[in-house]
């Protein structure tokens, strides 16, 4: 991250504010070329920049902010702008925005951050692409039930030793539904450790809510999700990482399975990851997919990234794969 010195001299400079706090910017930035089945050559170019706030009380609580501001903001007094940052858009919706307060106590985070089950379970995948092709249609983020609302979350987060808990919460704030809908519920826990000489993680996540869709001829249903998820970074720069969800007919998904391995050798790191959504009806094919890359580290910040995708619905006529490749830059 660059210190952002004028944001930081203007803060010093206001009444009350203490020399802990501090601005920071961040960025990224994509170039480079992406195809795949039915999708013309083209150049690809993707720049994102974050904002991050953070300060400390006389009492020693630390507090902060961090704003995705993407490609473009425009008049932060609108609710509907069009080329407006969701960031800003909207006081009551998540927007890309987050901010944390933190102490002995543990951590508490409003705003566009993850819940209890995404934040305790690792994702099956290693390494990048600039199109993010190996995030097939067989891949889990573990958003779980984030979302289902407006994806404004508050979660609080407690640390000890080598283990995490959290707990976390989203409503319904939808005025269609009269905010009738039950809120979102997640808990996690995870645990991080060295085993001669393996390094060590898991996770395990839980979600529950009941949902009240807006169609009258659309049932509300209720959703129990949980998911685990296992790590492992071995000597000789092999990695592996397995994840496990139930997901109770949400989306129409049984459940899922992934699996990512990995190896580095020194700026290098080649990965591949497969993924299977099990369909909830009998005789529905199940939605799968594997991806595959290639990074090399250059240094300073950028990174040579190549991807493949391949994406398997069980018909021929839907299947489709997608390729990429160029230079991820971070700042």
């Amino acid at each position: 991250m660059k210190k952002v010195l004028f944001a930081t001299t203007a803060l010093l400079a206001t009444s009350g504010f203490a020399m802990a706090q501090e601005m920071q910017v961040s960025g990224a930035a994509e170039a480079g070329i992406f195809g795949g089945s039915d999708i013309e050559d083209q150049f690809h170019t993707d720049v994102d920049v974050t904002f991050t706030g953070t300060g400390e009380t006389d009492t020693g609580l630390t507090f902060g902010f961090d704003i995705d501001l993407d490609e473009e903001i425009g008049d932060n007094n609108a609710v509907t702008g069009g080329a407006e940052s969701g960031a800003t858009r909207d006081d009551s919706d998540d927007g890309g925005a987050s901010i944390f307060v933190s102490g002995a106590f543990g951590t508490i985070t409003f705003g566009d951050t993850d819940g209890g089950f995404d934040w305790a379970l690792q994702e099956a995948i290693i390494g990048s692409s600039i199109r993010d092709d190996h995030e097939h249609a067989g891949y889990n983020g573990n958003a779980g039930l984030d979302g289902i609302y407006d994806g404004q979350i508050v979660r609080y987060e407690y640390a000890f030793a080598d283990f995490a808990v959290a707990a976390s919460v989203e409503m319904d704030d939808d005025p269609d539904t009269d905010g009738d809908g039950n809120p979102v519920f997640g808990l996690g826990g995870k645990y991080t450790g060295d085993f001669a000489g393996v390094a060590f993680s898991a996770g395990l996540g839980y979600q529950t809510s009941d949902v009240d869709f807006d169609d009258e001829d659309v049932d509300d249903e209720g959703f129990d999700i949980y998911g685990l998820s296992l790590g492992a970074e071995f000597g000789g720069g092999f990695s592996a990482i397995a994840n496990y969800s139930d997901l109770d007919g949400y989306n129409g998904n049984d459940s899922h399975t992934g699996i990512a391995l990995g190896y580095t050798t020194g700026a290098l790191t080649v990965a591949a990851n497969y993924g299977v959504f099990d369909r909830e009806l009998d005789g529905e094919d199940d939605v799968s997919g594997y991806g595959l890359i290639a990074n090399y580290d250059l240094g300073g910040g950028a990174e040579v990234q190549a991807g493949y995708g391949n994406n398997d619905f069980g018909d021929d006529d839907v299947d489709f794969d997608t390729y990429s490749l160029g230079v991820a830059m971070s700042f």
